[in-house]
């Protein structure tokens, strides 16, 4: 994290969110947090057996931003995200085996084999984006389509990281959403490395939601991304703000990724120091805590369910292992929608 820059986050109680949700929807967030990370942590070792080629953009450290969203917003909004779309795939609903084989490429992947790591869809996910910042139009289509047709509790929700906030496509769509009225929400997942450079090395802005939005005319707000209470409060908020006010929203969630840009990257920019102080505060550690000082879990049931998914992790491995090479000759089925004579 910039240790220079003071940072206000959103307003929130961790004991008014836990009496809120509940136990059963806060064992819901812990079991898909350890989802992700038992599936990243899987997928990286199926990477360096070389069952899987191409890229490979891990989310460990990030899992409580997606999954507070998700059960602030629900699964029937819009979603689009960036190259590091495992965790937002396995929350909307892809299994863990159909998106294992998609990684190995496989024909019984998510996108049969076509798309890899990078390109997973699900009902509402309207793909992970290998191009920086390529997203953001998308997402702020799904908006202006959200506003064409009338639906009024709908929003799109974009996730992009610190690096795509140079890019030219981030600013236009941010206009348009701000000029029409787009019921978007941008967030920007700050893990304050755009590959291997820092963030305050490549963004002139200090801070990236409250420095931007007001030059588009859009309420700002920053989030602890490494406190799932914190999130869960802000998205609740902002989903609330926006399908009131129609208005788009700028988002900065301030997170630490465990891992390099990608597979292939050592991280050697930071010291092991930095990450072991970044790792004190894993989100999945800082909410089991919250929930064993609760008495709404204990140690023994955290063991119970993390060996859960790591068993269940494993699974997919063998499943992709054992899945069918797709026939090369399918290779341009799919490139056009169907016309109507075949549809």
């Amino acid at each position: 994290m910039n240790e220079t820059t003071q940072y206000s986050f959103f307003p929130s109680d961790k004991n008014e969110v836990i009496a809120l949700l509940g136990k059963d929807l806060l064992l819901k967030a812990l079991t898909h947090m350890l989802a992700i990370r038992n599936f990243e942590i899987r997928a990286e070792s199926a990477y360096l057996q070389g069952k899987i080629g191409g890229f490979f953009h891990s989310y460990i450290g990030q899992e409580a931003i997606q999954v507070a969203a998700v059960q602030a917003l629900g699964q029937e909004n819009w979603y689009i995200t960036s190259y590091r779309c495992h965790a937002l795939a396995l929350l909307l609903g892809a299994t863990p085996e159909e998106i294992m084989a998609e990684l190995y490429g496989k024909a019984t992947g998510n996108a049969r084999g076509r798309g890899g790591s990078m390109h997973l869809y699900a009902k509402r996910l309207l793909g992970g984006f290998g191009i920086v910042a390529g997203q953001v139009p998308i997402a702020t289509g799904a908006a202006f389509q959200i506003k064409y047709s009338g639906h009024k509790n709908e929003v799109a929700i974009c996730f992009l990281g610190d690096g795509a906030v140079a890019q030219g496509a981030f600013h236009e769509s941010l206009n348009l959403a701000s000029l029409w009225s787009l019921p978007c929400i941008y967030v920007i997942e700050n893990n304050f490395w755009g590959m291997g450079t820092a963030v305050n090395r490549a963004i002139s802005f200090k801070k990236l939601a409250e420095d931007i939005a007001p030059t588009y005319n859009m309420k700002a707000y920053t989030f602890d991304g490494m406190d799932f209470f914190n999130c869960y409060a802000g998205f609740s908020h902002v989903y609330k703000e926006v399908v009131e006010t129609e208005r788009p929203v700028l988002i900065e969630v301030l997170t630490e990724r465990f891992r390099g840009h990608s597979i292939s990257d050592p991280g050697l920019y930071r010291t092991k120091e930095q990450l072991q102080k970044s790792m004190q505060r894993d989100p999945i550690l800082l909410m089991q805590h919250a929930l064993e000082e609760h008495h709404l879990i204990d140690s023994e049931e955290f063991k119970k369910i993390d060996k859960e998914y790591r068993e269940r992790a494993i699974a997919a491995m063998k499943y992709a292992d054992e899945s069918p090479w797709p026939n090369p000759l399918s290779i341009e089925e799919d490139v056009y929608a169907p016309s109507e004579t075949q549809t």
